[in-house]
């Protein structure tokens, strides 16, 4: 088996898994669209700024392995764990990538009657989709005041995480990327994770002068689906 890494190919993989509408209904197609009299233009209509936004994140993610491929490649006794980093309030998290599926821009969230959970938020439609949504704050038990930032460039996302039941979403208030980060600084803070107290952590980890908190994804995910159920 070669140790290459093959680059992602966003124009056969991701391209396909969009709807184009403006290319068939829109303002490039048959122009049957009913919101268009809204809209004028397909490039003022959400659905074509979060297919643009969808694109984009998976270009970077995209970008983000070719990185690590190259990287591996030139130093290859240096193995990595792919981490995305976001922030919630003041504190900063990671993540391993494996248990997520996209990074989604805002959207609106619907409450629920009778809800069962205080992390239960409600639901958020997802390209047609009813999908749950859970306050990560409740679950990590985080202080709920908003963070102070003087940045007007912060745009708060939404992670979509595979659950057991299937995908549930998780407002965040910042997104850094997904990052390769070095298996032994991460093993290292996770062998002092006897040392935090804090729900659903393996670890801390300083990274780029951050005090990044290294999120335990099988706990984290099992209490997730406790609050489904």
């Amino acid at each position: 088996m070669s140790g290459q890494l093959s680059e992602p190919s966003l124009t056969q993989q991701d391209l396909q898994a969009i709807d184009d509408c403006w290319n068939r209904i829109g303002i490039h197609g048959e122009r049957s669209c009913p919101l268009l009299a809204e809209h004028i233009h397909c490039r003022n209509c959400s659905v074509y700024s979060a297919a643009a936004t969808r694109l984009l994140d998976r270009y970077s993610l995209a970008q983000e392995h070719r990185v690590q491929g190259h990287t591996l490649e030139a130093h290859s006794e240096i193995k990595t764990r792919s981490i995305l980093v976001f922030r919630l309030g003041e504190e900063w998290l990671g993540l391993p990538t494996r248990c997520l599926v996209e990074v989604a821009p805002l959207q609106a969230i619907h409450s629920l009657p009778h809800q069962r959970s205080r992390a239960l938020l409600g639901v958020v439609n997802v390209r047609g989709a009813l999908v749950a949504c859970l306050s990560l704050v409740e679950l990590l038990g985080l202080d709920s005041s908003p963070a102070v930032t003087h940045s007007v460039r912060i745009v708060p996302r939404m992670l979509i995480v595979a659950a057991q039941g299937g995908p549930v979403v998780v407002p965040v208030d910042e997104v850094d990327g997904i990052h390769a980060m070095d298996e032994r600084a991460l093993d290292s803070a996770s062998g002092a994770g006897h040392q935090t107290h804090a729900r659903f952590t393996r670890g801390v980890l300083q990274w780029k002068a951050r005090s990044l908190r290294l999120l335990d994804e099988d706990q984290l995910l099992s209490a997730v689906n406790r609050s489904l159920t």
